[in-house]
């Protein structure tokens, strides 16, 4: 019964949003987080999430929110363990991070895939501005990074 009144609502959910919607990220919170295969602890656990890692919202029922993550699995995970603060993880090879949002501004560093960098706005069409843990901070092309 619980899944045909999940996807009862989910189809309603579709159908109700006509226009299209921005995409909602948000990052695990300060601890690392159990994802699991349903909304319950009871479901299979798929994955421990490292803290701070990008997750895209897909649903939230009750205490629960449907999250897919960067390689696109889709898991469950308690809402109170995500936080709003907003963090990229690089998708490409030797990112470059540089002093404007301009393909001839300074390099100030690179990042290699897979690195966390936290997102500290994204103002300029097709670029995010950020920081690295380390406190280096930058302009990166939005297209070499997941969770923007």
């Amino acid at each position: 019964m619980f899944p045909v009144r999940m996807l009862a609502a989910c189809a309603v959910l579709f159908c109700a949003s006509g226009t299209a919607q921005a995409l909602d990220f948000k990052s695990i919170g300060a601890n690392p987080a159990i994802l699991y295969d349903a909304p319950s602890e009871k479901g299979r656990k798929v994955f421990v999430a490292p803290r701070g890692m990008p997750v895209e919202v897909v649903l939230t029922y009750g205490e629960w929110t449907k999250v897919r993550d960067a390689a696109g699995d889709l898991s469950w995970v308690e809402t109170k363990l995500l936080t709003p603060k907003r963090n990229v993880v690089v998708t490409t090879g030797n990112a470059k991070v540089r002093s404007a949002a301009e393909e001839s501004s300074a390099l100030v560093f690179t990042a290699d895939k897979g690195v966390l960098l936290e997102v500290v706005e994204t103002s300029a069409p097709g670029w995010v501005r950020v920081r690295h843990r380390d406190g280096s901070g930058g302009f990166v092309r939005a297209a070499e990074v997941w969770g923007e």
